[in-house]
């Protein structure tokens, strides 16, 4: 499973720094630029705290990809 997001265009658009976005959602700096980046889920809380944040689905700021390299048993 891979979790795209755009989270980063999102924060940029509102002129937000990932310093004041995760002032906002009391969460660390480094917990935002790990989200953007892929190297971190968050949580389904987090998710939705986020999209609500944009005034956002949560499908429109994070896409989940399937990867093909699984076999079926």
């Amino acid at each position: 499973m891979h979790l795209k997001n755009k989270l980063d265009k999102l924060r940029k658009i509102n002129g937000l720094t990932q310093e004041e976005f995760a002032k906002e959602l009391r969460v660390s700096r480094q917990t935002i630029s790990a989200i953007e980046n892929g190297k971190y889920n968050p949580s389904l809380d987090l998710a939705f705290e986020i999209a609500l944040y944009f005034n956002k689905a949560i499908e429109e700021v994070f896409i989940y990809e399937k990867e093909e390299n699984h076999e079926k048993k």
